[in-house]
């Protein structure tokens, strides 16, 4: 099949050539004729010129058809040299342009020298690896988008079937006595609060990957807004038998940013260390500065994260196995909206976590 596309563009491409050449020879000998036979007997009457220009020229031809024979065979020879590399490379490209189109984006065509062929195969693979990209790309953005329906509905099916469940023993008066009525409602209330949170997460969330959120940025003292929220943390510290410790900087730690985006920040990283910390009883917020950047860490010294789920944190939803089963509420977004308001103020936000400790550090660049 290679070689009889190879012949068919070889041949096909040759005779066009030579056709060329030999309509071009005779149209150049015609004029030639004409301007000779002009120049010579300009004062011979027109019509007896056709008549011995078209005897000239058929004498001519057929004088000269032994000089054109000779001419074409060596323009031919020296037209199979030149080409038969350059068709060959051309026909590899065709066939391997098939093979991609038909679904193969790994393969790549491989082409020797230097020349438009070369570089016409080089620029089809980049193509290729772009369009690969592009498809991973999009593979991805798919499954993600499976991964977000499948989750919210998980999320938000489990509330809504224990607020749906208890509020038809209300309507059917299955309940005992005003106690147990004032229970099944609390319950209610609780679960339709936590549904409640997880859709303005979600939302808030959607809003700050799409980019249409609007931040109030001012000059802020990094370490007066951390002793702020830790200071309003020390209910839930107390509730769950925690002592939270401080270490700031002693510089202030000015930052250009949204207040109440930080704060929520802030609050979502010291509710995850109380509701996974609780066995390593304290919670540290640290602050310092290096390289013009505002450096904060929140530690805590309970259950930690493994290698496997670490990367994966800040994904929406992601939670361990033993976690998503468990009684810890929460949205399952509260990292995920962390890091994109660190991101919205061009900072950076890592985990790190051994059986020691676990620490998410914030970088905030200073003014």
């Amino acid at each position: 099949m290679k070689n009889k596309r190879f012949y068919k563009y070889w041949l096909s491409s040759l005779g066009e050539v030579a056709a060329t050449v030999i309509i071009s020879y005779i149209n150049l000998l015609v004029i030639y004729k004409i301007l000779t036979y002009l120049y010579i007997n300009t004062k011979i009457q027109l019509v007896n010129y056709i008549f011995k220009l078209r005897r000239i020229i058929d004498s001519e031809v057929f004088e000269g058809a032994s000089y054109v024979i000779t001419g074409i065979l060596l323009f031919i020879g020296v037209y199979l040299l030149i080409t038969y590399r350059k068709t060959k490379s051309l026909v590899a490209i065709i066939d391997q342009t098939e093979i991609m189109a038909n679904g193969d984006l790994d393969r790549l065509i491989e082409v020797n020298g230097e020349n438009d062929i070369k570089n016409l195969a080089e620029n089809i693979n980049n193509i290729s690896k772009q369009l690969k990209e592009i498809t991973i790309v999009e593979r991805k953005a798919q499954q993600t988008k499976n991964d977000l329906i499948t989750n919210v509905s998980h999320d938000l099916r489990t509330p809504l079937t224990s607020i749906i469940g208890y509020l038809e023993i209300i309507d059917a008066d299955k309940y005992k006595d005003e106690v147990r009525l004032r229970y099944y409602i609390n319950i209610a209330f609780e679960k339709a609060k936590a549904l409640n949170l997880l859709i303005n997460d979600l939302f808030e969330l959607t809003k700050m990957q799409n980019n249409t959120i609007n931040l109030n940025k001012v000059d802020i003292n990094l370490v007066e807004l951390l002793g702020q929220v830790v200071a309003y943390f020390e209910y839930q510290f107390k509730n769950a038998e925690m002592q939270s410790r401080i270490n700031f900087s002693e510089d202030k730690l000015i930052v250009n940013a949204d207040g109440a985006k930080l704060v929520r920040a802030f609050e979502n990283l010291l509710s995850n260390a109380i509701k996974y910390g609780r066995d390593g009883f304290y919670v540290d917020v640290t602050s310092k500065v290096e390289e013009n950047m505002a450096v904060v860490q929140v530690i805590n010294y309970g259950q930690s994260i493994s290698a496997i789920d670490l990367p994966y944190i800040f994904d929406r939803f992601y939670r361990v196995e033993k976690s998503r089963n468990s009684d810890i509420g929460g949205s399952g977004l509260g990292l995920a909206i962390t890091k994109n308001i660190i991101e919205l103020h061009q900072g950076t936000i890592t985990a790190y976590s051994d059986d020691v400790r676990t620490i998410f550090e914030v970088r905030l660049p200073v003014k």
